[in-house]
């Protein structure tokens, strides 16, 4: 039988059920993310994954808030940063969805991982909104169904790929949080796959309505958009990851040359998410080129609307 997990609380940094090899593994994560986040956490996921295999076999539960329980095996390179309670993961969607609160809006969590944006969406203090997980590998789909289990099945889980349309592809890579099926695809995991759009033809969600689409699906993400022309005239944002290293800034470039949506980028020296018309803005805010950057894309004056009052709320806190 399966340890209880360790118990890690954001809020207060209480950490309970770990024995003393693991508060000293937890305080060495905690201080390695503190030390690395000067520069964009280079190194930390390759030296926490080797303290990891001294580590047992066990899961460890982060209370993201009172009302949000995120699992993941202990030791984890991707997701142990949250040990450190001044890391903030992928700030610019947390400050879309937790100013949406009062909206009645669906997630789409395309690229879901273990659900941690699904997790934080369906608690009480981000609205308890409706989301979907959807994502195609077997190992990070049992995660997430368990994710979903321990905070009360309150969102659904879909185990497949997003593409252009509906088909079978095969997943290449090695590590849990960049599994794609746009790679060498000979020997991965064959993995269904739907089109956003099929979404509305199965009854998933409706042809109107207000979406906030995550699309983190690991170099497919013009695809995706392909596949979404009738989502993408909803009111829905798509929320889309751009590579640091993409210097031609692929997907920024096709929502703006391609698709009819507006182009919104978040600008950390302002605090703002920026509507623009060009691009240079992303030489300057892509700073790393081992991380993801989150640009969106939305046609929705609802959501158009709500930004612009987003930016100006942060502005008066500035003032």
């Amino acid at each position: 039988m399966a340890q209880a997990p360790i118990q890690f609380d954001r809020a207060s940094g209480a950490l309970e059920g770990a024995n003393l090899w693991e508060r000293t593994a937890a305080f060495a994560l905690m201080t390695g993310s503190k030390i690395s986040s000067h520069f964009s956490h280079m190194g930390y996921i390759a030296c926490a994954n080797l303290l990891r295999k001294t580590l047992p076999e066990r899961n460890i539960a982060i209370k993201l808030n009172p009302d949000a329980l995120f699992e993941f095996p202990y030791g984890d390179g991707y997701w142990s940063k949250l040990l450190n309670r001044s890391y903030n993961y992928e700030d610019e969607l947390e400050l879309l969805f937790a100013d949406s609160a009062d909206v009645d809006y669906t997630l789409i969590d395309c690229g879901a991982n273990y659900g941690y944006w699904s997790v934080l969406v369906s608690s009480k203090p981000f609205g308890a909104h409706r989301a979907i997980a959807i994502e195609p590998a077997g190992q990070n789909y049992s995660k997430l169904a368990n994710n979903a289990r321990v905070n009360g099945n309150r969102f659904e889980t879909v185990k497949c790929a997003i593409g252009a349309g509906r088909g079978t592809a095969r997943l290449s890579g090695t590590k849990h949080e960049a599994f794609s099926i746009a790679g060498d695809q000979a020997s991965g995991e064959e993995v269904p796959v739907i089109a956003l759009d099929n979404l509305i033809d199965d009854g998933k969600i409706a042809a109107r309505g207000k979406y906030l689409v995550k699309l983190d699906v690991e170099g497919v993400e013009i695809e995706a958009m392909k596949g979404g022309r009738r989502l993408m005239e909803a009111d829905s944002v798509l929320l889309c990851e751009e590579h640091g290293s993409d210097r031609a800034h692929t997907v920024s470039r096709y929502i703006l040359e391609e698709t009819p949506l507006a182009l919104i980028v978040y600008d950390p020296s302002t605090n703002r998410l920026e509507t623009v018309n060009e691009l240079s803005i992303l030489d300057r805010i892509k700073v790393s080129t081992h991380i993801g950057y989150n640009v969106f894309g939305t046609s929705s004056a609802f959501w158009q609307d709500r930004i612009q009052a987003l930016n100006a709320r942060a502005a008066r806190r500035v003032q």
